[in-house]
């Protein structure tokens, strides 16, 4: 940072010539294990604490930048309260839910999201104050949203009691939002949801939340989207799973099966003769759809055991009972 701010690399630049005072100045605090105590102390006491009298003097008020600069160095801020309220301040975040069904999650849409949350204040605009007036420098801070506090030989800033750290004071606040300058109101947003997005996901709108102060630009807008279970289709990623039952002569002989997809678009799927009640086979392509990759579907297929049989049914398995290799007997060599 001094390399940055050297007079030898900006010759005639009086701003950085200041700035390279400060960092030097930083620099002596940081290389002085008593000054480096003392300003650990008052950054641990803060305005409520105190030194005794006597020594040199440390600002660490933002008039002369060095609070900043301790603060980079030390990983945190030198002021304390500091005058936080006066510049552009990131309105807030919103959190939402929307509940999708399973084919809609998976193909993705747009919908709208119906909200009611803070928005800027319609009648004064935002500003806080009654139309035809508008906020007053703070008197007591001189706009900036904070005042000095001596604390033995440092001088530290709090937030200005008047104005709340804000640096202007609304003397006739507007009747809507009473000098908040927002008001809650119902919104509609319009809500593009990615095809494959899954149940928990969280869907960022950038600038869609509550609105900025001074300036500041607005918050985000997370939606949580909250899938419905299918009753014929499960996921894992971008894999689409399902279960399709097949007779015992189906899986025993082998056979070709007509296996439903999300798209509604049937496909068929041929079974090897002495196909396992439980064994998974692919479909290529059939699964999860994105704009980056495709999933495949896997189907379970389940082997259907008859729990009714008619008289000739009865004796076509016992036929064919006594003809299969019971699979727990051992063969006779």
């Amino acid at each position: 940072m001094a390399r940055q701010y050297h007079p030898d690399a900006n010759p005639g630049n009086a701003e950085a010539e200041e700035k390279f005072k400060q960092i030097s100045a930083a620099y002596d605090v940081v290389g002085d294990a008593t000054k480096r105590t003392e300003y650990d102390e008052v950054r641990r006491m803060g305005p409520s604490g105190g030194f005794g009298p006597g020594g040199g003097s440390f600002n660490f008020d933002g008039g002369d930048g060095l609070g900043d600069i301790l603060g980079q160095m030390f990983g945190g801020r030198g002021r304390r309260g500091g005058a936080s309220g006066v510049g552009p301040q990131r309105g807030g975040d919103i959190e939402a839910t929307l509940t999708l069904s399973f084919e809609d999650a998976a193909h993705g849409l747009t919908t709208s999201l119906h909200l009611t949350a803070d928005a800027q204040c319609t009648t004064c605009t935002g500003s806080g104050a009654r139309p035809g007036t508008s906020p007053k420098m703070c008197s007591a801070c001189g706009g900036r949203g904070s005042v000095a506090n001596n604390q033995g030989p440092f001088s530290l800033s709090s937030p200005c009691r008047s104005c709340a750290g804000k640096g202007t004071i609304i003397e006739y606040p507007c009747g809507t939002c009473r000098g908040s300058g927002v008001e809650r109101r119902p919104r509609e947003v319009h809500v593009r949801i990615p095809a494959g997005v899954d149940n928990g996901q969280r869907i960022r709108l950038k600038g869609r939340g509550t609105p900025g102060r001074n300036g500041g630009p607005a918050g985000d807008l997370f939606v949580e989207c909250l899938v419905t279970p299918h009753p014929v289709f499960s996921r894992e990623g971008l894999t689409l799973l399902t279960r399709i039952q097949v007779s015992f002569t189906e899986a025993v002989l082998g056979s070709t099966i007509t296996v439903p997809t999300l798209d509604h678009n049937d496909v068929t799927l041929r079974l090897k003769p002495g196909t396992q009640s439980g064994s998974r086979h692919r479909v290529k392509g059939k699964g999860i759809s994105t704009n980056k990759a495709t999933g495949d579907l896997i189907v379970t297929v389940d082997v259907a055991v008859p729990t009714q049989l008619s008289d000739e049914e009865r004796a076509a398995v016992e036929d064919l009972h006594k003809v299969l290799v019971n699979p727990r007997v051992k063969e006779k060599s």
